[in-house]
Order: structure tokens, then C-alpha cells, then sequence
């Protein structure tokens, strides 16, 4: 199906644009903002969005909704067949302010799919106005996934955080390193992230290895790189986190 030409007339009519195209593994697209909320979705591969709040991991069929002027970058893991939802203000204005993952279900996809093959939905065609209210609803239905990681604000956390995000770094080995007692960063890390900072190096190393497995990597692999002694002590705690064992979760 041909996506419908538009025109300048049609702009204020207009309430969700589209964007499709395919990225590939590595590919980066730099910091930008928009002036619409944005759902972006990828039906294959594996997308980071990184804000100055924190960083959002989605995999195959889960999306991350970035709230209007919210500066982010995005990066992919595999290849990535990207499709892109923007919805004006009035029509997201009681949606999150701020980031967050969400699991697509199989409504929400093919509502996804629809209007990019669309391109635009206009508020004049019932069809189209009905599309839109859909995916709003859809939106506002899900639930927010523990995917993310909020970023420490001051320096001194930022950096402890860095070293332990890389495995093989103790907190008490962070804390020297940037200066600080180990209580006095893990107070630090509670406060800036709302996460105990055991839990956070825990959570930034799991979702390293989800982009690892996401690329390619063997469980062991991926359980190495993140600090696991074995591949069933990685494979717990990653359950213990995401639902499910990494194998069912990329099926």
C-alpha cells in the first residue's frame, strides 16, 4: 500500500505521524528532540534510548515511549527494522512525562504497522481519527517494564556508576576510586536513582548482557562479561529480573 501524500494544508489536521526505515548493528542516531511524544518500536534487534536521566533497552517486541522535547540518542544492536509513531500534544498530553519500556501487544503492533503504512492519520477521516484513538488507548493501557536505568546526577555517582556498569568492580573498589565512603555513595546512589546501588550495578550489568545476547553472544559469554561465575547464576538473576530465561525471552 502507497502511503497517502500530504500537504502543507493537511498540517493542522494531522494528529499522529509515521517513520519507517531499517537500522544496522552498531548504527547510532544522534541526540535530537521532538516536539511530538514519540513511540519507537523495532520488530527485530535490539534499541537503547540514552537521555541525560538514564538509559531505556528495548528488545523485539517491546517499544520506548520518549515524552515531547525529551533529548535522546539511540543506539542498535542487530539489525533493527524501526518503525516510529508521533503523536501531537493534545492527543499524548495525559501520557508519561518522562521515558519508559513497553510491551507491545499484538493490538498495539498492528496498530503500529497500520498507520506507518499509512503514513499519517488525519482527525478528518473517522477511519484514521479511530486509528489514532486506538493507539492512544493502547498506550495508556500498558505498563512500564523494568528495562531502564536512571542515571546518577552528580559526578562522582556518574563515574562509580561507569565502573561498576563494566563488571569486576566492587562498590567499595567505586567508591575509592571516585572519592567518596562506600556508605556515603551508596546514600548517594539511593537518593539520585531511587535504587540501592547493589541493585543498580545488578540491573546495568543484566541489561549489558541483554545487548549482548541481543547481538549474538552465547549465554556464557554473556554471563561472563557480566560478572556471573556460572551460566545458571546469570540465568536466575536474569529471570528474577526480565520474567523468563533468556532463551524464551528472544523467542
Amino acid at each position: 500500500m502507497s502511503r497517502i501524500r500530504r500537504t502543507a494544508a493537511d498540517e493542522p489536521y494531522l494528529i499522529v505521524r509515521t517513520a519507517m526505515s531499517e537500522a544496522v548493528d552498531g548504527q547510532v542516531i544522534d541526540r535530537h528532540a521532538h516536539g511530538w511524544g514519540q513511540l519507537i518500536y523495532c520488530a527485530s534487534g535490539v534499541m537503547t534510548v540514552w537521555t541525560e536521566d538514564g538509559s531505556w533497552v528495548a528488545p523485539p517486541h517491546w517499544a520506548i515511549w520518549v515524552p515531547a522535547e525529551a533529548a535522546h540518542e539511540i543506539r542498535f544492536v542487530g539489525r533493527c527494522a524501526m518503525r516510529t509513531l508521533y503523536l501531537r500534544p493534545d492527543l499524548a498530553g495525559d501520557l508519561p512525562g518522562r521515558c519508559g519500556v513497553i510491551g507491545v501487544s499484538p493490538l498495539l503492533r498492528e496498530l503500529v504497522l497500520r498507520a506507518t503504512e499509512i503514513g499519517m492519520l488525519d482527525s478528518r477521516d473517522e477511519h484514521q481519527a479511530a486509528l489514532a484513538r486506538l493507539i492512544r488507548g493502547e498506550l495508556a493501557g500498558r505498563d512500564v517494564e523494568p528495562l531502564e536505568l536512571l542515571a546518577p546526577s552528580s559526578p562522582a555517582a556518574r563515574r562509580a556508576g561507569e565502573l561498576l556498569s563494566g563488571g569486576g568492580v566492587t562498590v567499595d573498589a567505586a567508591a575509592r576510586q571516585v572519592g567518596l565512603s562506600t556508605r556515603a555513595l551508596e546514600r548517594r546512589f539511593l537518593a539520585e536513582t531511587g535504587m540501592p546501588i547493589a541493585r543498580w550495578s545488578r540491573q546495568a550489568r543484566l541489561l549489558q548482557a541483554l545487548r549482548r545476547l541481543a547481538g549474538g553472544s552465547s549465554v556464557k559469554a554473556a554471563a561472563h562479561a557480566a560478572g556471573y561465575a556460572t551460566d545458571s547464576a546469570f540465568v536466575a538473576a536474569f529471570r528474577e529480573s526480565f520474567g523468563v530465561t533468556p532463551g524464551r525471552y528472544f523467542s
